[in-house]
């Protein structure tokens, strides 16, 4: 089966409540006739709830950018699964590199809230990738795998389907360096390798892998045409309406 394409704009923090629905209304705009490629966005906490009445059960994807794994308790300033279904959230994000690096968060951490939102019914967006220091010391192949190894603990076989991987190297991440096609490629085809040790090929051919970290117009149709990259995670360029409907189009189904 054809693995569809998934582009999500993740707009950290950034977009006040009115800055969020307008962006939203110029992605409605033009996101209609865009097949081949399932689109999603990922705001602030804050604007969660009135971007999901604004695009209500049309194309567009709502996905949070973090979440607990307890399902309530005393976790001041956390938000939980059931919360995050309530908003009509489809998608999660768990260990983004800056979750990691400024907060603390670790593969088992992540290993939790991966479990916890699955088994809660929410798709999970994975996040995996290497620093510049680890790439220049040949290790990342062994930190992508350890990431792979410690926080898919939780996952079970028969939910791998609501789960995405998105690569992104860290030292390309809102750098403006990009990974290049074959580097990116490389890495993906490591990562589909590793799935397919732990929970068979079937599952590792059906995943979804997107690549992240400065991906823009200008380079995604290289990108997207490498055939183990199942479009991206996509940060600042998400917050231009028509620069990231760009980069949709670039990554539709070809074929």
């Amino acid at each position: 089966m054809a693995r569809v394409p998934f582009v999500c704009g993740n707009w950290k923090m950034n977009k006040n409540v009115p800055a969020s629905l307008e962006l939203v209304d110029e992605l409605l705009g033009s996101v209609g006739p865009i097949q081949g490629v399932e689109i999603g966005i990922a705001p602030t906490f804050l604007a969660l709830h009135p971007v999901r009445k604004k695009i209500q059960a049309g194309k567009l994807r709502l996905a949070a950018q973090n979440v607990h794994f307890e399902s309530d308790g005393a976790y001041t300033g956390e938000v939980s699964v059931s919360m995050l279904k309530d908003l009509g959230c489809d998608y999660v994000l768990v260990g983004h590199s800056e979750r990691r690096q400024y907060f603390g968060e670790t593969n088992a951490s992540c290993a939790k809230k991966t479990g916890a939102a699955l088994r809660g019914g929410l798709r999970v967006i994975y996040c995996i990738g290497e620093t510049l220091a680890e790439r220049d010391a040949g290790r990342h192949f062994d930190v992508v795998s350890l990431q792979l190894r410690e926080g898919l603990t939780e996952l079970e076989r028969g939910r791998a389907s609501d789960l995405v991987l998105a690569y992104e190297p860290v030292w390309a991440i809102g750098t403006g360096r990009t990974a290049t096609p074959d580097q990116a490629q490389e890495m993906h085809a490591h990562i589909r390798a590793r799935i397919a040790e732990t929970f068979g090929a079937e599952v590792a051919a059906e995943l979804r892998i997107q690549y992240g970290g400065s991906v823009k117009a200008s380079n995604a149709d290289e990108l997207f045409e490498q055939p183990d990259i199942d479009g991206g995670l996509i940060g600042g360029a998400a917050l231009d309406a028509q620069g990231f409907l760009s980069i949709c189009r670039s990554a539709r189904s070809r074929g």
